[in-house]
């Protein structure tokens, strides 16, 4: 279990964060505190695993005690909770793991929990991959005007639109200025296989897999994708790789 801080100067918003905090298995003691500067006195006192913190804080905000959390001897992990999109840019920046937009939906924060995991068993304690690691493809991304980083394994499928590409997520979709043939190319080490002119998805993704049918396909989420029979040797070819990996 984990020790987590989350810093927030809006008390209900606290308070919900901790319930749902609280309600994840993984988590252990949830410390609170209202301002940056307790936030610090805390951590002083009480190391933790996590800080959830929220960016708009009067006096040290979000960022400055991101900050000032780098020179702790022990960092703990940062996730960013906010409701502000524009921010993104500059906490990946300062290696934080995730960025929760308010309101805070459950799943999306057992997502996030689990990132958090991940970067304390690699040794992390606070930077979100170890040096000899590859760092984590973030994608630049605009979305109603606003620039934002995406993760590249957030991406599910990725849809052709011309000479542009949509990066499909849980959330969202978003329209890039990349042609599908460079993404394939690209993104082919990371789990990415061409099941259609139209469609690259993530292997890591996919649900369901009918080949054998007179319509072969894939579910990737709520979306079943089809498969041509082009390119269905090379899906098939792929599969089994990821399951000759996963085999102990």
């Amino acid at each position: 279990m984990i020790s987590v801080l989350i810093a927030d100067d809006e008390q209900p918003a606290i308070d919900e964060l901790a319930f749902l905090l609280g309600q994840d298995p993984r988590i252990g003691v949830i410390h609170q505190a209202s301002s940056g500067a307790e936030a610090i006195r805390l951590l002083t006192r009480e190391p933790v695993d996590a800080a959830f913190l929220d960016i708009h804080m009067p006096g040290l905000t979000g960022f400055d005690l991101a900050r000032a959390l780098a020179r702790f001897e022990h960092r703990p992990v940062l996730v960013f909770v906010t409701a502000d999109e524009e921010g993104a840019l500059e906490a990946f920046d300062l290696e934080a793991v995730d960025y929760l937009l308010k309101p805070v939906r459950t799943e999306r924060l057992h997502r996030s929990i689990g990132r958090v995991v991940e970067a304390i068993k690699s040794g992390a304690a606070g930077r979100v991959l170890l040096e000899a690691s590859a760092p984590p493809e973030m994608i630049a991304v605009t979305l109603g005007g606003t620039t934002r980083m995406i993760r590249r394994d957030d991406v599910r499928y990725v849809q052709a639109q011309g000479d542009y590409a949509r990066l499909h997520t849980e959330e969202a979709s978003y329209l890039v200025r990349v042609p599908m043939a460079d993404l394939e190319r690209q993104w082919a080490d990371a789990g990415f296989v061409r099941v259609h002119r139209s469609y690259l998805v993530a292997l890591a993704h996919v649900g369901r897999v009918r080949l054998g049918a007179d319509h072969p396909s894939v579910t990737v989420g709520q979306a079943e994708l089809p498969v041509s029979r082009r390119l269905l040797p090379g899906l098939r070819d792929r599969l089994e790789q990821a399951k000759l990996r996963a085999r102990p």
